[in-house]
């Protein structure tokens, strides 16, 4: 009786859980034909996996390089899909050590994607356990230590590498070159980002009309993910307050209380711009004052902050540090510095020539 019971509780458990994973609702697509945006690397892409499926062989080693949620996840997954094949997803802080790696790299079978977010962040002892995986598909164990030491190489199945990476920069020659694809995710246009918040509002069943749709999409930074966080902020807003409809002037009070001006400024970005302007007299100044005064961590400033603010031209990164633009002390409506009282460099006035 009492094994029936469990049985039976078993039973519901089983679909309860299926029930909850049916009602996760995703908003990556899952194919090329599906993504918007990205179109030069999205056709490189067509072509290198319709190749590689001809041969009957893996996919080269790609590398995607770019600020956060521009997509470089979500493409690793849709390449697995094409591939037909599954994807293995880690992180560089994640490797640690070359166990961790090892451990990773044994299990891959072939045609597998093995995609590393934040691939710069890998510690330099676990790069090297990478170069002949990706270059001989092997792995090289060591036993023992001193006169004693011997090495195993095991082979492993043909897979394909994908890393992402904010700051290519940081990444070593040596594995930068073992990428046999190499792409920069650039910021999304307001048109392609209209049609990302019109596909995820169909598929989350919003309502929105296409003046509401560029409004959420001129702020959002150039970036999906942007986007589609603030398309479920601005439903929210319009379920309570607008009868569920989402339109142009309901975008613009809901991105307004949450803080996100017409340019797609936060709080954080604003914030960033006075300090430069006030406490900097609009800089030149280096990125950890910045973070110290801002009492943010500078990774989080250069990764997160500080690419559309240069892409939008409110603030130019010198030798000497960040200056802030004269965009800037425009859209803040705060005067330029000097130009009062200090002449020179800031003074638009005629300087009078001596007797």
């Amino acid at each position: 009786m009492i094994q029936e019971e469990n049985s039976d509780l078993s039973e519901l458990y089983k679909k309860e859980e299926s029930a909850a994973d049916e009602t996760i609702i995703t908003l990556r697509p899952s194919r090329l034909s599906e993504y918007v945006g990205q179109d030069t690397i999205v056709e490189t892409l067509q072509i290198a996996i319709e190749a590689a499926l001809k041969r009957g062989e893996p996919l080269e080693h790609i590398l995607f390089n770019g600020p956060p949620g521009l997509g470089k996840t979500t493409l690793a997954h849709i390449i697995a899909n094409e591939m037909g094949t599954r994807v293995v997803t880690s992180s560089g802080p994640a490797l640690e050590k070359g166990g961790d790696l090892m451990g990773l790299l044994t299990h891959l079978e072939r045609g597998d994607v093995f995609f590393i977010d934040e691939i710069h962040r890998i510690p330099k002892i676990v790069e090297e356990f990478l170069y002949p995986a990706m270059e001989d598909f092997a792995v090289d164990f060591i036993f023992d230590k001193g006169i004693h030491a011997r090495t195993h190489r095991y082979r492993l199945e043909q897979f394909t590498l994908i890393g992402a990476t904010t700051r290519s920069g940081l990444l070593s020659s040596p594995l930068r070159e073992r990428f046999g694809i190499v792409r920069d995710l650039d910021f999304y246009t307001d048109e392609d980002l209209v049609k990302i918040i019109k596909r995820s509002a169909s598929i989350l069943g919003i309502t929105v009309d296409d003046a509401g749709a560029y409004e959420t999409a001129k702020r959002a930074r150039g970036t999906p993910r942007v986007a589609n966080r603030l398309l479920k902020r601005v439903r929210d807003y319009a379920e309570v307050r607008a009868a569920g409809v989402i339109t142009r002037d309901v975008a613009i009070d809901a991105l307004n209380l949450e803080g996100i001006d017409d340019h797609g400024l936060s709080e954080t970005d604003r914030k960033l711009l006075k300090t430069i302007i006030l406490n900097y007299k609009g800089g030149p100044v280096g990125i950890e004052a910045l973070a110290a005064t801002l009492q943010l961590e500078s990774d989080v400033l250069i990764e997160v902050v500080e690419p559309f603010l240069l892409k939008s031209g409110f603030i130019i990164r010198t030798s000497q540090g960040r200056k802030a633009s004269d965009k800037a002390f425009s859209h803040l409506d705060m005067p330029m510095p000097g130009k009062a009282s200090m002449g020179g460099l800031f003074d638009s006035r005629p300087v009078k020539k001596g007797k």
